[in-house]
Parts: structure tokens; sequence; C-alpha cells
């Protein structure tokens, strides 16, 4: 009986391994953006899966790159040294000392975390901020904001910023080698200053830099619903003109709408693909990228 039990499990593990088999084809020598936050990250058995996920992805072909961001870790961190995170249209107003905490936070502790652990599991893996160099490069952002007399002001918000471009070559040398590229949210100015930049819009830029094939976003819900917190409304594929309709009525909002819009501008741009998944789910990538059914939604223009 155990026998036969372990002979229908072995056909069953071949039967996934064949579903993958098209995927892994069609995905060899191809760039795939994955961003994941800081929710993700304060769970370790989480972060265990993505990268080993991604590991997967390198091991079979593909091209990952990680682009994480660190916003909780941040916060925690300055509230530890007694000062209190403000933020303004979701952007954190980023003085000098809050740079030189993001700083430390996202690339000497999460960028080194994660090329450690990657390295643990047998791949090679590199922050692509190394010693004050950075191939992102970023200008100065000023959010704007309306008056009563119908005027716009822009409002200083510190050493914020927004990709302007990027060292295109050396992602691409980066991902030719058996090298997993790990990008936190910062860049350096044509004016010799560093800028904390939206991780989502770093990883949108990436994917329509590059031509990404997939550009995937791991969130702590199941992509996207039509009805709040109604996980029976879940849509696995929604178009543009849908997704500005919710956004309209205020159902897509919050930290899901950076990520939507960075799809659609993405998608926009050439990238082939984008999703956004619950990056929760044990082997969300593997499911979105190398199955028939997929777990997260996808977004269409």
């Amino acid at each position: 009986m155990n026998d036969q039990i372990s002979m229908e499990t072995a056909i069953q593990k071949a039967g996934i391994l064949l579903e993958a088999l098209p995927y892994i084809k069609r995905f060899k020598d191809k760039i795939v953006i994955i961003k994941f936050g800081g929710s993700a990250m304060s769970d370790d058995k989480v972060l265990t899966n993505v990268l080993l996920d991604t590991v997967f992805m390198k091991t079979v072909g593909m091209m990952p790159i990680l682009v994480h961001g660190g916003g909780p870790h941040i916060s925690r961190e300055m509230e530890r040294r007694g000062l209190r995170p403000k933020f303004v249209d979701g952007h954190r107003i980023t003085d000098r000392e809050t740079l030189e905490i993001a700083k430390t936070v996202l690339v000497d502790q999460i960028g080194a975390s994660m090329v450690k652990k990657i390295s643990e599991m047998g791949n090679d893996a590199v922050c692509v901020w190394e010693d004050g160099y950075c191939p992102i490069t970023a200008e100065k952002y000023y959010i704007e904001v309306k008056e009563d007399d119908g005027t716009t002001n822009q409002l200083d918000i510190g050493y914020v910023g927004k990709v302007t471009s990027i060292i295109r070559e050396r992602f691409l040398s980066l991902c030719s080698e058996c090298t997993i590229p790990i990008v936190p949210p910062l860049a350096k100015g044509n004016d010799g200053e560093i800028y904390n930049i939206n991780a989502d819009s770093v990883a949108a830029f990436l994917a329509k830099a590059l031509g990404a094939e997939k550009l995937v976003f791991l969130s702590n819900t199941h992509g996207i619903m039509t009805r709040p917190n109604d996980e029976t409304s879940f849509v696995s594929t929604l178009h543009e003109d849908e997704a500005h309709s919710l956004i309209d009525k205020k159902i897509i909002n919050g930290g899901m709408l950076p990520k939507v819009f960075a799809c659609i501008a993405a998608v926009k741009a050439g990238v082939k693909k984008a999703h956004i998944i619950n990056g929760q789910i044990p082997h969300a990538l593997l499911l979105e990228i190398f199955t028939d059914k997929g777990v997260g939604t996808q977004i269409i223009v």
C-alpha cells in the first residue's frame, strides 16, 4: 500500500514538472523583476520562500532581479532612535538623519542579509549598491499641492527622488552571470546627493528599461478584489479601464495604488506581463510563473 502511495506521489510530482516545462522554456534567458516589501521581509519564512523561488528561477535559466522595500524596518529604527516617521501622500519625509538610517537599513541590513541567505542556498547574489556606487540615477522629487486659489505649489519632502535612468549594461552584465541582483530603493542624483525612492517605481522603471518579460509585485493580499475584504471577488485579470474604475471608487487604494499604476505604466512601455500576487502564499512566485492557473492578478492594457 505504501509503495502504491509513493508511486502515485512520484507520478504527481512528475506531472508538476511537465506542467512547468513550457514555462521554463518560454522564460529562459528572460528578465523578471520581482518586488517585495517590508511586510514580507518581516516574516522569515515568507522571505525564505521568496528567495528559494528566486534561486529556482535562476537555476532554470531565468534572469530574476529582486527589488526590495523596507519601510517598516526604517520606521522601527527611527522610533528606536527617538524619531517619529512622517509621511505625505505615502512618501516618507526624509531629512539627512532619516536618509542615513534608510541607507543603513536598506543596504547594510536588508540587502546584506538577502545576499547572505541566497549564498547559503547555493547561488551568488549582489547588492547593486556597493561602496557608494549605484547604477541608478534619480532627481529630487516634489509633491504637487493644489492651493485653494487653484494654483499649484511644490512641497519639498527632503531627500526623496524619482528614477531618471539606470546603467543598463551593469544590470545586464549581472543577469548574464550566475548572480541575482538585489536592488534597494536608493539612487544617486546628478547633484551628488543620495535619494530615497519608492520601491514600486524603481521596479517599474527597471522593468521598462531592461525590457523585462515579467514584473511581479508581492503583496499581502490575493491580488485585486472588486469588493473590499471579499476574497470571492478576486479577479485573475484586470484591464486598465477596470483598474481606473476601481481607483475612482476607492476600492483600489493605499499601498495597492502605486503597484497598480506601476503595472499599467510598465505594460504600456512594453513589459510583457505584470502581476500582483500574495507573497504570503508558500512559493507564490513559482505558482504564478510555472503553473497554468497562477495565483494573482494580471494587469492588462
